[in-house]
C-alpha cells in the first residue's frame, strides 16, 4: 500500500481514469452529504487562512505501486462517492461557465479547461475519454452529464439530483465565483494506491467502511461475492443476477429493503437470527460454510429475492396470492418472511400448489392477527418462524404447519377460537395498528366483488363526544357514561360508512333510518351496502345489549377470516416429540441430594423461582442433571454435594454478570446445556443467580434476537 496526501484537482488531472467496479454500490450521497461539502469548499475559498481543505481518501488497485499517472483503468477500492460528487461540481461550475459566457476566471478556471483537466481524457476516443466511469446504474447518467447530452431512459436519481443542486447553489452564490473557484483548489484527498500481489483489497474496503457513512450489509454481501472474481466473471454474474434483483427492488426501495431481504434469507436458510447490524458477517459464515460455487450462491439470493417481490413489494400475480401477501404487508407481518420464503421456494419448486400455500399463508396470518388482539408480547415470533420450518413433513406440508402451529408451547401459543373470541369483543380494537386491516377483511370475508375501504372511513355508532345529546343519553341508560367508557372503541360499536360527517353525532334512530345526502337520497344503516352494517336496520335501540350482541356476532365472523387450525387430536398426536410422549424415564427420586439430601431446600426454592418465570417451561429430569427449558434448555442443574452446579445455554460475552461470579466453560465438558457454570450454595445467593437465569431464559425467547 502507497499513500500521499494529493490536491483533488490534480489527482484528477493526472490520473487516465478510475473505474468504479461492478461490485461496488450505486452512487448514494443525499442532499445533506453534498451541502456539507458546499459549505465547506465556500468556507475554505473564502477564508485565505485555510490552506486546504481534507474530504477523505481515494483507494483503488494497480498492478504496481508506481504513480497514478502511469496506469489507466484504476479500480476504486473506496472513495467513489467523493470521486462522484467532485466530478459533478466541476461539470456544474464548468455548465455555469458557458451559459454565463465567462471567459476565464483566476488564470485556471475555464469551461475548456475544467472539461479536460478533470472530466475527460482528450485524446482519447469511446469510453476511454472520460476520467470516471461509474458502475451499471449511474453509468449513462453521469456520462450524459458530462457530454452535455439528454438523459437516459434509466436515469440514475442521486446523480441527476446533485448535480442539479449544485448548478442552484452556484447560480445561487454566482457573485461569489471566484471563491467557489478558490474553495474548489483547495479540497485535498489522500491518494491510496494498492498492489492486488500484495494487499488485500477486500480487507482494506471492509476496515475502511467502518467508519463514517457505512455501506449497507447487502452492499458489503456483493462486494464480497464479487470482488475475488476475474472480471469477466464479475460481470456476468452481475447482469446475470445482481442487476435484476436491484431493479427489482426499483432505486430508491434498493437501500431500505435489500438489508431486510438478506437477513430474512439467511435465517431462512440456517434457522439463525444474524444482528440486523451483523447481517454481513453472518453471510461470510454462511458462504464460507457452503460447498456451491459463487455463481450458485449469487443464483440462489436471486430466485429467493424474486420470492421476496412477490411478497413484500407486491409483485405476485396469482390471483388469491396477491391479495393474501397485500393483507400480510398491510398486518406488517415483516417478521414471517423467512419462514414464507422457505414455503414460497417449495411452490416455486412444485412441491406444494398454490392452494396450499394460500393457505399457509392466511394460516400467518391468523397466527400473528389473534395474537396482537390478545395482545401477546411479539418477542418470541422471530425465533418461532426462523425455526417452523424445520417441523415441516414433504407430503403433508399444510397439516404440518397446522401441527407445527398447535403445539407451540403457551407463550407461543395461537389463541384458541374462545380466547380470540373474548379478546376480539371486550378489547378497544379501534387503536390496534391495523384496524383498517381488519375491518377490511371483515368487510371482504367470502366477498367476489371486494369493497375499496379506502373510500370509507370509520365510524362509531355511539358517539365519542364526551358531551352526549339528552336522546343518546337517554339511548344508553342510566349507565351512559361507563357504557361509552367501555364499549366505545370495541368491535359492536365500529362500522364503516362513506357518511361520517352527516351521521356526525345524531341519534341512533337518525343514523339508522333518517339520514340522507345533499340529494336527498336515503344514507343510513338500514340502506347501506355494507356488510358490517348488515341487521343494523333491524335494532331498535343502540344500547349496551345492543353493543354487545353485535360484538359478538362480528367476532364470531372473525374465527371464520383468522380460523385456528384443526386437527384431529390422532393426528396431531403423532407430530408430538417423541420424548413428549414417551414421558420421562427419571424423576427427583433419582436425586438423593435433590429429594431428601442436603440441597433439598436449595433446590426447591430454585425450582420454584425458574418455573414461575413463565407457563411455558417444562421440567426434565435426566439421567445426570435436572433441565428446564421453554424451547431448549435455558438452564441445567447438575447436583453436587454442597451446590448446584447451573450451566447457563448462552455465552459470556452475552451475559451481564457485574459480580463475575460466573465461568467460561466453552472449553471445558459439562454435563449441561451452554458455556457459562456458576454455582448456587446458599438461599442468600438465590436472588442475584435467579437474574442470571433469567437472562438466559429472555435470550432463548428472543428478547436478545434484534438487539
Amino acid at each position: 500500500m502507497k499513500a500521499s496526501e494529493a490536491n483533488l484537482l490534480k489527482f484528477l488531472n493526472n490520473s487516465p481514469q478510475f473505474v468504479i467496479p461492478i461490485y461496488q454500490r450505486n452512487y448514494s450521497w443525499t442532499a445533506n452529504q453534498c451541502r456539507q461539502l458546499w459549505d465547506d469548499l465556500l468556507r475554505a475559498g473564502r477564508n485565505d487562512n485555510i490552506k486546504g481543505h481534507f474530504i477523505g481518501s481515494i483507494v483503488y488497485v494497480e498492478r504496481g505501486l508506481s504513480s497514478v499517472m502511469l496506469h489507466s483503468g484504476l479500480s476504486v477500492i473506496d472513495g467513489q462517492q467523493r470521486l462522484t460528487t467532485g466530478t459533478l461540481l466541476v461539470a456544474a461550475l464548468a455548465d455555469h461557465f458557458d451559459t454565463q459566457g465567462i471567459h476565464e476566471l483566476l488564470g485556471t478556471f475555464s469551461a475548456k479547461k475544467l472539461r479536460n483537466y478533470y472530466l475527460l481524457n482528450p485524446n482519447e476516443e469511446g469510453e476511454r475519454q472520460y476520467k470516471l466511469i461509474l458502475s451499471e446504474t449511474d453509468k449513462d447518467t453521469l456520462l450524459a452529464i458530462v457530454k452535455g447530452t439528454p438523459a437516459p431512459v434509466e436515469n440514475s436519481k442521486r446523480v441527476s439530483e446533485n448535480y442539479a443542486l449544485f448548478q442552484k447553489w452556484i447560480i445561487e452564490n454566482a457573485s461569489e465565483l471566484e471563491a467557489i473557484c478558490q474553495g474548489l483548489a483547495k479540497l485535498m484527498i489522500v491518494d491510496v494506491s494498492l498492489d492486488r500481489s500484495q494487499d488485500n483489497p477486500q480487507l482494506i474496503f471492509e476496515s475502511m467502511n467502518s467508519t463514517g457513512l457505512e455501506l449497507s450489509q447487502a452492499d458489503l454481501i456483493r462486494n464480497f461475492i464479487l470482488m475475488g472474481l476475474e472480471p469477466a466473471a464479475q460481470t456476468h454474474l452481475y447482469k446475470t443476477y445482481w442487476r435484476p434483483m436491484e431493479k427489482g427492488f426499483g432505486q430508491e426501495a434498493y437501500a431500505v429493503h435489500f438489508d431486510a431481504f438478506m437477513r430474512h434469507y439467511l435465517i431462512a436458510k440456517t434457522g439463525e437470527i444474524p444482528n440486523v447490524r451483523a447481517v454481513y458477517v453472518a453471510f461470510k459464515n454462511y458462504a464460507h460454510g457452503l460447498k456451491a460455487t459463487m455463481q450458485d450462491l449469487v443464483a440462489d439470493i436471486h430466485a429467493y429475492a424474486t420470492y421476496y417481490f412477490a411478497m413484500a413489494l407486491g409483485a405476485e400475480t396469482h390471483p388469491a396470492l396477491k391479495h393474501a401477501f397485500h393483507d400480510m404487508r398491510e398486518l406488517k407481518v415483516d417478521v414471517a418472511y423467512p419462514f414464507l420464503l422457505y414455503a414460497y421456494n417449495d411452490y416455486k419448486q412444485q412441491r406444494l400448489t398454490a392452494d396450499e400455500l394460500l393457505d399457509i399463508v392466511r394460516l400467518v396470518e391468523s397466527y400473528v392477527f389473534r395474537r396482537s388482539v390478545c395482545a401477546i408480547p411479539t418477542n418470541s415470533l422471530n425465533q418461532t418462524f426462523a425455526t417452523m420450518s424445520r417441523s415441516l413433513k414433504a407430503g403433508n406440508y399444510v397439516e404440518s404447519v397446522m401441527a407445527a402451529f398447535l403445539l407451540l408451547p403457551s407463550h407461543r401459543r395461537f389463541p384458541s377460537d374462545a380466547e380470540f373470541h373474548r379478546e376480539l369483543n371486550a378489547r378497544s380494537v379501534y387503536h390496534l395498528r391495523s384496524r383498517g386491516y381488519w375491518l377490511r377483511r371483515l368487510e371482504n370475508y367470502e366477498r367476489k366483488e371486494r369493497v375499496m375501504i379506502e373510500d370509507y372511513t370509520i365510524e362509531h355508532i355511539m358517539p365519542q363526544n364526551e358531551a352526549l345529546s339528552a336522546e343518546w343519553q337517554a339511548e344508553l341508560g342510566a349507565n351512559w357514561k361507563r357504557i361509552q367508557q367501555q364499549w366505545l372503541h370495541t368491535l359492536g360499536n365500529l362500522t364503516l360508512t362513506g357518511y361520517n360527517s352527516e351521521y356526525s353525532d345524531y341519534p341512533f334512530c337518525y343514523k339508522r333510518d333518517e339520514a340522507t345526502d345533499k340529494s336527498g337520497n336515503p344514507i343510513g344503516f338500514a340502506h347501506s351496502p355494507l356488510k358490517l352494517n348488515k341487521g343494523l336496520g333491524q335494532v331498535a335501540t343502540w344500547n349496551e345489549d345492543a353493543i354487545k350482541e353485535r360484538g359478538d356476532r362480528l367476532a364470531q365472523e372473525a374465527i371464520k377470516v383468522w380460523r385456528m387450525p384443526k386437527l384431529d387430536a390422532g393426528v396431531l398426536d403423532a407430530y408430538r416429540p417423541q420424548a413428549a410422549k414417551s414421558g420421562q424415564g427419571y424423576s427427583i427420586a433419582d436425586f438423593p441430594n435433590l429429594d431428601h439430601g442436603p440441597m433439598h431446600m436449595l433446590f426447591a426454592a430454585f425450582r420454584q423461582a425458574v418455573l414461575q418465570l413463565d407457563p411455558s417451561i417444562v421440567e426434565n429430569f435426566l439421567k445426570l442433571y435436572v433441565a428446564y427449558k421453554a424451547e431448549t434448555n435455558f438452564v441445567d442443574v447438575v447436583p453436587q454435594t454442597k451446590r448446584l452446579l447451573l450451566i447457563l445455554n448462552m455465552t459470556m460475552q452475552d451475559l451481564e454478570d457485574p459480580k463475575g461470579l460466573c465461568r467460561d466453560i466453552s472449553n471445558i465438558g459439562s454435563w449441561g446445556n451452554g458455556d457459562v457454570e456458576i454455582g448456587l450454595s446458599t438461599l442468600d445467593e438465590l436472588p442475584y443467580v435467579m437474574g442470571l437465569v433469567r437472562q438466559s431464559f429472555d435470550r432463548q425467547m428472543g428478547d436478545a434476537a434484534d438487539a
